[in-house]
C-alpha cells in the first residue's frame, strides 16, 4: 500500500488523507522526505479536493532553493506509518511491479474452499460489524501545534506596540495567541517574538502568516516561523 501514483486521484487521496494530522511527511520538519514526494507530484494538489495535501504542498514549495540542505537522505526511499496508511512508499522507482502486485492481493478474511461454511460467514460479519462500531465511536482528539513565529518590522521607526495589537487582532477557530517579547536584530531594531497554539486542521501557517503580511503590511515586514512542536 502507499501513495507510490500521485498523479493518480487515489494516491493523492491517500496523500491528503495522511497529512489530515501531520504538516510534514516525516518527523516536524521539512526533510528529503517532503522533497521525494513533493518531486513526485506533477502539479499542486487541487485545494477544494485535497485540502491537507495542498497546504503541505504550498509550504514545501517555500523551500524550494533549500531542497538540497534540507536533512535526510535523498538517495533512500522513505517509508512512514500511521493509522490511515499501512506503509506509505515516497520512492516511486520502488513501486512493485504489476504482476508482484496481483500476485499479492490477497483476501485475508477469505476461506480456502469455495463454499464458505454459513457459521463462519456469520461470526465473520459480526464480528466486522462489532470492530465498525467501536471504531465509530472513538472521537481523535484534535492535532495541535505550538508554534514560535517571528513577526519583523520594516525599520527601527515602527510602532511595536501596534504591530503586535494587530498580529493578536486575528482570531480564528482553533487559534490561540501565547505570551510574547521583544527581540533585538541590530540598529534599533526589534521583532516581536510570538507564541501560538493552533488546530492543525483549521488554521494553516502559511495562510496566517499570508494574511499578517497583506492585512498589516503597513507594520509587517515579514514572518517566519522559527519553532514548532505537536501537542
Amino acid at each position: 500500500m502507499g501513495f507510490t501514483d500521485l498523479v493518480s486521484e487515489a494516491g493523492l487521496t491517500v496523500l491528503n488523507s495522511y497529512l489530515t494530522t501531520r504538516s510534514y511527511i516525516v518527523g516536524y520538519n521539512a526533510s528529503q522526505a517532503d522533497v521525494a514526494t513533493f518531486k513526485a507530484l506533477s502539479s499542486a494538489p487541487d485545494a477544494a479536493k485535497y485540502p491537507n495535501a495542498a497546504r503541505w504542498y504550498k509550504h514545501i514549495a517555500s523551500y524550494t532553493d533549500e531542497f538540497e540542505t534540507l536533512s535526510g537522505d535523498s538517495t533512500k526511499p522513505y517509508t512512514a506509518y500511521g493509522p490511515e496508511v499501512a506503509e506509505v512508499t515516497l520512492n516511486p522507482a520502488k513501486a512493485p511491479a504489476a504482476e508482484e502486485e496481483e500476485d499479492e492481493d490477497v483476501d485475508l478474511f477469505g476461506s480456502d474452499d469455495e463454499e464458505e461454511d454459513a457459521e463462519a460467514v456469520r461470526i465473520r460479519e459480526e464480528r466486522l460489524e462489532e470492530y465498525r462500531k467501536k471504531k465509530e465511536g472513538k472521537v481523535k482528539p484534535a492535532a495541535k501545534s505550538v508554534v514560535t513565529l517571528d513577526v519583523k518590522p520594516w525599520d527601527d521607526e515602527t510602532d511595536m506596540v501596534a504591530l503586535e495589537a494587530s498580529v493578536r487582532s486575528i482570531t480564528k477557530d482553533g487559534l490561540v495567541w501565547g505570551g510574547s517579547k521583544l527581540v533585538a536584530v541590530g540598529f534599533g531594531i526589534k521583532k516581536l517574538q510570538i507564541n501560538l497554539v493552533v488546530e492543525d486542521e483549521k488554521v494553516g501557517l502559511d495562510d496566517l502568516q499570508e494574511e499578517l503580511a497583506e492585512t498589516f503590511d503597513e507594520y509587517i515586514q515579514s514572518s517566519d516561523v522559527v519553532a514548532m512542536q505537536k501537542l
